[in-house]
């Protein structure tokens, strides 16, 4: 297999489990702590941390709304309990 192959295997495999992620709003982050030792906010930190070494500068908002797929503050309100 190729880089770019592998790299598009891992991005769209990414892209799987953020859907898959905002299908289980009812999943509470520190749940999925918990049981796996990351939630959704250590996914967005790691997203901006992979943008800074790229020489990309993004926001702690814009990469949580990334990885939430609206702003955080948004979701806090509809979904955390």
């Amino acid at each position: 297999m190729d880089n770019n192959l592998k790299k598009e295997l891992m991005a769209a495999t990414f892209e799987r489990l953020l859907d898959h992620l905002d299908t289980k709003k009812n999943v509470q982050n520190i749940d999925i702590m918990n049981l796996a030792g990351f939630c959704r906010n250590c996914l967005s930190k790691w997203y901006a941390e992979e943008c800074e070494k790229r020489g990309v500068t993004i926001s702690e908002e814009d990469s949580r709304e990334f990885i939430y797929k609206m702003p955080y503050s948004d979701w806090k309100k509809k979904y955390q309990k």
